[in-house]
């Protein structure tokens, strides 16, 4: 028989974290592993499209998001039901990826792709997708089944008071949820506690963002950009102007990143990051999929300012489901790279899409 000590000393690491996120509530109740085990699962899951959707047309992919609205915290799965292949460009001081070596080293084949909030921790809603995936008849532990899942996180600790992460839960239930043609937009998914325009702090404040995406066709190329906006720096639009982040409190308007008014801290709030995925039925080869990540990536610093600072840690995943054209055509992916750079301006001006000034 174990004393109380004992089986105190049981607890993991979430158990922990998941009781300091109810403010210690709770903790008698979840005293053992198998109890811990018994709240989590009965904790609620929002996997809901939300009020704020993007229809599109792009088979080949299928999207869903979770959320734990006790956080609120989130992840959003890209599952590629045949198979895709993919690249990442990751760049800033401060990423934190799962399974992206072999992708960075050049096109790989990926069956599923998660963006998650939670920091470092939400990285297990990764692993939690990869296990869904094993449950399904596809995959296997054969070398030539093992379902394929890279990941990404965002640190959105910094906009809510919990220590509540995506865990394997909710990770395959994001999975579960995945379906064509559907993106919600805003404060949904990996979104769901993502803030923008922190530069200038303490100077201004920082406002929620989300996450935001936007759809393309010319002829038979189709693109679609998705991206959850946790930056540091604030959302610009086409004209120049911030308008979401860097919030002067004093007169209520939003300042440029170079508007210091020399007060300004001497040290950046860290913990941001903006996950972005591209993904296009055009089929692109090695070379050519590795140059639309890079461009769309650079692209994106005309609607983020700044953009890949070292307390940044932004990464973007460039995915084709390979379903027309030929890799050689560099027209067409001279199309794919206009279609994108255009498109991920518009998604990350969709990443707060439902939130009001009252959103903080």
């Amino acid at each position: 028989m174990t004393s109380p000590s004992d089986s105190r000393a049981q607890l993991s690491r979430r158990d922990l974290l998941t009781v300091a996120g109810a403010g210690g509530a709770g903790l008698a109740a979840v005293a053992t592993g198998p109890a811990a085990i018994a709240a989590r699962g009965s904790r609620k899951i929002d996997t809901s499209a939300g009020d704020h959707v993007l229809n599109f047309d792009l088979p080949g992919v299928r999207i869903g998001s979770a959320v734990y609205p006790d956080g609120p915290t989130g992840c959003t799965v890209f599952h590629f039901p045949k198979r895709a292949t993919g690249v990442v460009d990751i760049r800033g001081g401060s990423p934190a990826t799962f399974w992206t070596d072999a992708m960075r080293r050049g096109a790989s084949p990926v069956d599923a792709i998660c963006l998650t909030g939670g920091s470092l921790y939400g990285l297990e809603a990764v692993a939690g997708v990869a296990t869904g995936l094993l449950k399904r008849k596809d995959f296997s532990t054969h070398w030539e089944r093992i379902a394929l899942v890279s990941g990404a996180v965002i640190y959105d600790f910094g906009a809510r008071t919990t220590s509540t992460y995506p865990d394997r839960e909710l990770g395959q239930a994001a999975l579960e949820a995945a379906r064509p043609g559907r993106f919600s937009l805003g404060a949904r998914g990996a979104g769901a506690s993502a803030s923008c325009g922190k530069w200038l702090e303490p100077a201004v404040k920082r406002e929620l963002a989300g996450q935001g995406a936007a759809f393309g066709q010319k002829g038979a190329v189709r693109v679609g950009v998705f991206t959850v906006v946790n930056s540091v720096g604030a959302i610009v639009d086409r004209n120049g102007r911030v308008v979401r982040g860097h919030l002067d409190p004093k007169t209520g308007r939003r300042r440029m990143y170079n508007e210091s008014d020399g007060e300004v801290g001497e040290s950046t709030p860290r913990g941001n990051t903006t996950l972005t995925v591209v993904v296009t039925n055009q089929k692109l080869g090695d070379w050519e999929l590795s140059q639309v990540s890079r461009q769309v990536h650079t692209s994106m610093a005309r609607a983020i300012q700044p953009f890949h600072a070292l307390i940044d840690g932004d990464v973007l995943y460039a995915v084709t489901t390979g379903e027309v054209g030929s890799s050689k055509d560099r027209k067409q992916t001279r199309t794919v790279v206009d279609l994108a750079t255009r498109l991920a301006w518009d998604a990350v001006l969709a990443s707060f899409t439902g939130r009001n000034d009252k959103d903080r």
